[in-house]
């Protein structure tokens, strides 16, 4: 795509000799009224150049798949974890599997996670042919029509913040740009960064991936704010719930948040709690794999030791500390390709990775499960009576691994620029967990009340960081001088980790969404309470 020319004429008709002072002025603040007029379509054009409005590619998801498809899309049982604490190095398994878990509470041995991908699921890599726009250095690479558009620009104003009319524009249509600016923290300066996402610190030999930055179509999305952040959630409590995703997110607040303060733990076994004392803002981490109850001992004809999930029941850990939160970021998913069994209303109902009885059909899979789970914690939460906060939740986090599955060959070595638009090769598993997802958090609005009351937000990032697959640390998972970094002899990438983030990195994208909702939650409940 080429900028069109923009001439601008400005015709200037000459004056008698023996003019007014007056009208000499005014003629000057007409002229200088037209040429501003003239002056700034340019400016639109320039600016839909750097940042298209195409919308992202829409593809059709299967309501379900048979209980068949999703036992195929898992292969094995073997567990990817990673440690409990904040600053461990991982290690390789006698396997050759990565242990890539984390978790501020060390999760007991049934509870390792497992990040498996559906076989065969690729990712096409970045095709480096683009039109340029601009010249010299950081020339903006311009994203082809028809999908969300990845392009480079010069930085956006750190302090710009989103107009009145903007307010409530779509945060998750948009496009990538480059920042030269580059991110807020390093992997220096965040002490609590673990090491499997310290990709820098890990030897990883590229940076740009540090430094795309999402635009919205319609409107800017701020640089996080950390003064701004800490002002907004003066006396208030931040929770980020889920799994080893989840931990990763709320690592990159406090490392964003480390830059103006440094925050006091008070955490304990049962909760990761940081105390910012400035403002008295709380940041919390619960680890709930599934955000539902889950139970080891025998039930009915499932045995002990398989791990039960009551999909009707939440998490009474997360019940319990509901009252203390005033926002909470919610994100599960990865550990339905565990094997576990699935209860429901008293009732085994399904299963994954496990099901005694071949000749009866299982009523609910792990992908169907993954929605009654999200309905089930988020109605508990709506329901709630001493709880009135925001209750944000994030979408499925893509993984990109390519050629196979974690442990089956899977790979994303050598990725350092976001997929282009018209390269991405959509992940039928990712999908449809991504529509169970939102389907189950939309059934959790119809389903109470009084909607009016209830502050439930879907912060939808899959479609987008679908084309971030050099934002994961890959082989630099450890800090291990001597690690496999390349595709041996016999083709085989080395173990990596493409389901978590590098920080700095990607990551940080999602915590610029968290301010932007927290701070359209905060003024609209002052709108609110001014005109009532």
């Amino acid at each position: 795509m080429a900028l069109g020319s923009h001439e601008v004429s400005i015709l200037v008709a000459g004056f008698p000799r023996k003019v007014s002072t007056v009208a000499i002025a005014i003629g000057g603040l007409v002229s200088f009224f037209v040429f501003g007029l003239v002056l700034d379509p340019i400016s639109s054009s320039v600016s839909g150049v750097f940042y298209g409005n195409a919308n992202p590619q829409q593809v059709e998801i299967p309501s379900s798949l048979s209980n068949n498809t999703v036992q195929g899309l898992y292969t094995s049982t073997n567990d990817i974890y990673t440690s409990d604490k904040n600053l461990t190095s991982t290690s390789q398994s006698s396997s050759g599997s990565p242990d890539l878990v984390s978790s501020d509470i060390s999760p007991p041995d049934s509870e390792k996670p497992l990040m498996q991908q559906e076989k065969g699921d690729t990712v096409s890599s970045l095709d480096t042919s683009t039109t340029g726009v601009g010249s010299g250095e950081g020339e903006t690479n311009v994203s082809k029509a028809g999908d969300t558009s990845i392009v480079s620009s010069p930085s956006h104003d750190a302090s710009e913040t989103t107009s009145a009319e903007e307010t409530e524009c779509d945060l998750y249509q948009g496009s990538w740009f480059y920042d030269p600016g580059g991110p807020l923290y390093t992997n220096n300066s965040c002490p609590v960064l673990t090491q499997m996402q310290n990709c820098q610190g890990n030897g990883r030999p590229d940076k740009r991936y540090e430094n795309w930055r999402w635009k919205p179509s319609q409107c800017d999305l701020p640089r996080f704010d950390a003064k701004k952040f800490l002002e907004l959630m003066r006396g208030k409590t931040l929770a980020f719930i889920g799994d080893s995703v989840a931990r990763n997110q709320m690592e990159s607040m406090l490392c964003l948040l480390w830059q103006v303060e440094t925050p006091v733990n008070r955490g304990n076994k049962k909760m990761q709690r940081w105390f910012f004392n400035s403002t008295s803002v709380t940041i919390v981490r619960i680890w709930s794999s599934w955000l539902v109850h889950q139970f080891n001992e025998k039930f009915d004809y499932a045995p002990e030791g398989v791990i039960k999930l009551n999909l009707d029941v939440p998490d009474e850990r997360i019940i319990e500390a509901l009252p203390s939160f005033d926002v909470m970021v919610l994100s599960s998913g990865h550990w339905f390709a565990k094997q576990s069994v699935y209860i429901s209303k008293g009732e085994i109902v399904g299963g994954q990775l496990w099901w005694p009885d071949k000749s009866k059909p299982m009523k609910v899979n792990n992908v169907e499960a993954f929605g009654i789970s999200v309905e089930t914690i988020l109605k508990s939460i709506a329901t709630h009576q001493n709880f009135t906060g925001l209750t944000i939740v994030r979408t499925w986090s893509p993984d990109h691994y390519e050629g196979g599955a974690w442990n089956t060959g899977g790979s994303c070595t050598g990725k350092e620029e976001p997929i282009l638009p018209g390269k991405l090769v959509k992940n039928g598993f990712t999908e449809i967990m991504h529509e169970k997802q939102a389907t189950g958090f939309n059934r959790a609005v119809d389903g109470v009340e009084d909607s009016s009351k209830v502050k439930l937000k879907l912060m939808d990032i899959t479609e987008a960081f679908g084309y971030r697959h050099d934002g994961h640390p890959g082989p630099y998972r450890s800090l291990d001088p001597n690690k496999i970094t390349k595709r041996g002899p016999d083709g085989r990438p080395p173990p990596q980790d493409c389901l978590h983030w590098c920080m700095p990195g990607p990551v940080d994208i999602w915590n610029e969404m968290v301010l932007e909702l927290i701070r359209r939650d905060f003024e609209g409940k002052k709108m609110r309470d001014s005109s009532s």
